[in-house]
């Protein structure tokens, strides 16, 4: 009535209201919602507050639990609130009995469907069996790659562009697909056939003085499941390989990636290189210290060949590079971006400074005042180093700082609360699972182990902001140099100019001070480890 009498009217709802009776009951609830946001639709309802991580899909519902709902939700049956009650312990709790007939019921489907649902839910187990049915019934191998298995790959980049799908999910689709192809591909060689063509070809990087590739491998993962070529060139790539692969490898788009405060100016370098050296392609830009102002500011002036892009997150990437790579979408994108990136570097070039500049004199002379005469540096209980090597794993494990973990897959959230939160709790449950799972196998097989050396020096400040370093016969073997704190910030106008350098006795002093170093690693093995999933196509347990 209301779609037909008041048609500009928008139609909302509480959707677990509908289900509130059936409360601690997760697997009838998300029934009820599911037929009820099927059936509303229809009628005209156009947004519904509900979960939708916890959501199930209304043609995935067992039979028999979708039929009592509908009698419910439709009002069809006299008994059928009775008939829903009968069957609702069946469903309770993880759902495990309705798990079992959908298991029973999916493999039933026609052969398409089944690889699909393989690649939706992340299901390995029966993917092969399932391919050699599918070369058996389409007329070539790369008919398999062509149909059901980018159809399937196409429904999970829709409901990871909608937010239905998370990125371990996705890379756990990934792996069902590269599973596969990986088995086809012996078919695809004896009948010389030529490869299908992909969406596009993408070299990807993380740049030169950075080793950090965590995130530039999803992002690689997730183009891939998309139908584009990567090319990936690893981690602490010089400027010159960087080039030279694009050229040669014939590359559509070039990205870059780095973690660290440095790769942002050797993300310049590269862009002043592409220029310079007359690289017509789009760049694509991304990594945890990136940011569109920086871009905007830093990049995008020394490049003019062709468009800098920064990429958010994995899931953007998808739809940059499609943008970026279409004849009509891609005029509009531009134009838009230049207008934003100029907008940037105008608030960014009238930005008030947050403070004065003393010079380095005045701020030397108003720097951190102690009383050493008053105080005896502590004596080390050694100096020298000390070495650690296959340090107990199972110690360090209580150590973990898992919140980066999460961040590192975009599932947003702090450990151990993110485990429960309404939209991305089921994913990040289930990839802490795995995680705990992979540790487990890392610590029991020794597959991995960790090193560590800490140090200890005889020291004393010299020259205002360095730090002298002493061996045990008081010979001078380093030099540590430190900056000093110049800006003049509102409200701090009596507050020292810090230098790391004012908390170790000065040498005018006469006392001896001591200053402590350690490096650590918890990684000896992982790379040679990773590389063995990824050559086996399994790129979630690789990253």
């Amino acid at each position: 009535w209301i779609r037909e009498n008041l048609p500009h009217a928008g139609i909302s709802g509480g959707v677990s209201n509908v289900s509130f009776s059936f409360r601690g009951n997760n697997p009838v609830r998300e029934a009820i919602h599911s037929v009820f946001l099927y059936y509303a639709i229809k009628a005209g309802m156009n947004m519904g507050i509900v979960n939708a991580s916890q959501l199930a899909v209304y043609d995935d519902l067992p039979k028999e639990l979708k039929d009592k709902v509908e009698d419910v939700i439709l009002n069809k049956s006299e008994n059928g609130t009775e008939a829903l009650l009968d069957i609702a312990e069946k469903y309770r709790g993880d759902g495990s009995t309705g798990e079992v007939k959908e298991d029973a019921e999916w493999r039933t489907l026609p052969i398409a469907k089944r690889i699909e649902h393989s690649l939706v839910k992340g299901i390995s187990t029966h993917i092969e069996a399932d391919t050699e049915e599918a070369r058996q019934f389409y007329p070539r191998p790369l008919d398999v790659i062509e149909g059901p298995l980018m159809d399937g790959m196409n429904v999970v980049g829709d409901l990871f562009g909608e937010g239905k799908m998370f990125l371990p999910q996705v890379v756990k689709s990934a792996r069902v697909m590269k599973q596969s192809v990986a088995y086809l591909q012996p078919f695809i060689e004896a009948e010389k056939t030529e490869a299908s063509k992909p969406n596009g070809r993408i070299l990807m990087a993380t740049v030169k003085g950075d080793v950090h590739d965590i995130g530039k491998n999803i992002v690689g993962v997730v183009l891939q499941c998309n139908n584009f070529a990567v090319v990936d060139l690893g981690v602490m790539v010089p400027c010159d390989k960087i080039i030279d692969t694009a050229i040669e490898q014939n590359c559509d788009i070039i990205g870059l990636s780095g973690l660290i405060t440095p790769s942002l100016d050797e993300m310049v370098f590269v862009a002043r290189e592409m220029e310079r050296r007359g690289i017509n392609k789009p760049l694509m830009i991304g990594g945890a210290t990136t940011s569109k102002a920086h871009t905007a500011v830093k990049i995008d002036p020394v490049f003019k060949l062709n468009q800098v892009v920064y990429v958010a997150d994995a899931s953007r990437a998808v739809g940059v590079a499609s943008t970026l790579l279409s004849d009509e979408l891609r005029p509009a994108f531009v134009e838009n971006l230049k207008t934003e990136y100029i907008e940037v570097r105008e608030r960014n070039a009238n930005r008030k400074p947050r403070g004065t500049v003393r010079t380095y004199p005045e701020a030397i002379a108003k720097g951190l005042k102690l009383d050493w005469e008053n105080y005896t540096p502590p004596t080390p209980a050694f100096t020298g180093i000390k070495i650690f090597e296959n340090y107990d794993l199972n110690t360090l494990v209580e150590y973990i700082d898992w919140t980066p973990f999460f961040i590192s897959w975009d599932l947003a959230g702090k450990y151990p609360r993110i485990l429960e939160d309404e939209v991305v709790g089921e994913a990040a449950r289930s990839l802490f699972s795995d995680a705990q799972e992979m540790l487990n196998k890392l610590i029991n097989e020794k597959l991995i182990s960790a090193n560590g050396v800490i140090g200890f020096w005889p020291a004393n400040t010299v020259n205002h902001d360095d730090i002298a370093v002493y061996d045990a016969d008081g010979k001078q073997i380093s030099t540590l140099h430190h900056i000093r704190q110049q800006h003049l910030k509102q409200g701090m106008e009596t507050k020292p100019h810090y230098s790391l350098a004012d908390f170790v006795a000065p040498k005018e002093t006469g006392k001896q001070d001591y200053i402590g170093g350690f490096a650590v690693t918890a990684g000896i093995g992982a790379e040679e480890l990773a590389k063995q999933y990824q050559d086996a196509g399994d790129d979630y347990n690789s990253i």
